[in-house]
């Protein structure tokens, strides 16, 4: 569909991007093509950041002048799945009732993405001085690796931003740091033979349990260190274990065993530390009881996923700016993670501040409410007006 310059209102955009099932198992470029047929409409330039398997791509697009550095919007295209969810009406046709705008991704964070497009034409009506960026990403909920790509670029062949604001529902608050996700599976191998002779072999099940023992007792280190900027709920790092799976019957040596865990750190936190004291202890420890009756047996830590903290950063210009954007005097913290971690690590100065709230995200019948989408568009057009004057 080309809109060829049609004025959409926010809520229209919103309609048209909850139409397309951007499930993060799905393409997104459906979704990717109208925005570059909108773009072209408003003579915005842009560039495509497509993935490796070419099925899904990221857009980053420059209203006002492209030779100097701009302040970034920065949201995502994927959403979570519907899958089992009891929905009232279809996720992807968006219901407008009691001052509510329903459907899958209307808060997280297609929201925040239709307010950055739908306003281009009051942007490009401002004459702006400082650029405002558009990024629009995707597998945010999944890795968080799809606005990779374009953030490398910045300060290549793209000009270095001056502050980015990632959009993530948080009722327009302003959030300076928040806590890294770093996901892992970890592998026993061991080898089968009869129960009632272990030595003839090594059981993957009993070493991974032993691993799962040491994950715990620095759980409880992490808890007893805290959280001395007293600003995160929970008040210290964590890590848990998800999933486990290993073994073939109660009388068989387990061949192999794998468990699914995660931390969530502090910002201060050095994201080796844990990964590190895990892999000392099955060098000292586990490896040599599994290997015990012969050399039977290793262990196998695979990265998932890595999606780094936001550290404050007090007085950064991505701060100053936001605060008085949304006529706050305080920043916050969230508990989940964001792509901010990935902007801040390249050097940009990055904050979190989007509308609607994220106890509404992921839900069935999610929604934004229509009075926090004003509120959004209000801060833009604010941010358009600072544009405009330097």
């Amino acid at each position: 569909m080309s809109v060829q310059g049609q004025r959409l209102t926010p809520l229209e955009m919103l309609a048209k991007l909850v139409s397309f099932d951007t499930v993060t198992s799905n393409s997104n470029l459906p979704l990717v093509e109208f925005v570059e047929s909108y773009l072209q409409s408003w003579n915005v330039p842009y560039v495509r950041l497509p993935n490796e398997a070419g099925d899904k791509a990221a857009i980053y697009a420059t209203v006002g002048p492209q030779d100097r550095s701009g302040i970034v919007l920065s949201g995502h295209t994927d959403v979570v799945p519907v899958t089992g969810q009891a929905w009232t009406t279809d996720p992807f046709t968006l219901r407008v009732e009691n001052g509510r705008a329903y459907g899958r991704g209307a808060v997280d964070m297609k929201g925040f993405d239709a307010l950055a497009l739908a306003l281009i034409p009051e942007f490009q009506a401002a004459g702006l001085k400082t650029p405002i960026n558009i990024m629009l990403s995707y597998d945010e909920e999944t890795t968080c690796l799809g606005v990779v790509e374009g953030i490398r670029r910045l300060g290549q062949d793209l000009p270095m931003p001056k502050a980015a604001i990632v959009g993530e529902p948080t009722s327009l608050e302003v959030v300076d740091a928040h806590k890294s996700v770093v996901t892992f599976t970890t592998t026993v191998h061991g080898f089968e033979a009869h129960s009632s002779k272990p030595y003839l072999g090594a059981s993957a099940v009993m070493t991974a349990a032993e691993l799962i023992g040491e994950l715990n007792r620095i759980a409880d280190e992490m808890m007893e260190r805290g959280d001395p900027s007293g600003r995160f709920d929970p008040p210290y790092s964590t890590v848990h274990v998800g999933t486990i799976h290993g073994g073939t019957a109660r009388n068989i040596m387990a061949k192999s065993c794998s468990f699914h865990w995660e931390f969530r750190g502090l910002p201060s936190l050095d994201p080796q530390e844990i990964p590190n004291r895990l892999d000392r202890f099955v060098q000292e420890v586990a490896l040599k009881r599994l290997n015990r009756f012969g050399d039977f047996g290793r262990v196998e830590t695979h990265l998932e996923v890595a999606v780094p903290g936001l550290a404050p950063e007090p007085g950064s210009a991505a701060e100053t700016l936001v605060l008085r954007l949304a006529g706050r005097n305080q920043t916050e913290t969230v508990p989940f993670g964001t792509e901010a971690g990935h902007y801040q690590a390249a050097g940009i100065p990055t904050v979190v501040c989007g509308p609607g709230s994220i106890n509404q995200a992921h839900q069935p019948d999610e929604y934004i409410t229509l009075e926090q989408l004003e509120a959004g568009a209000a801060f833009m057009r604010r941010l358009a007006a600072t544009c405009a004057n330097s």
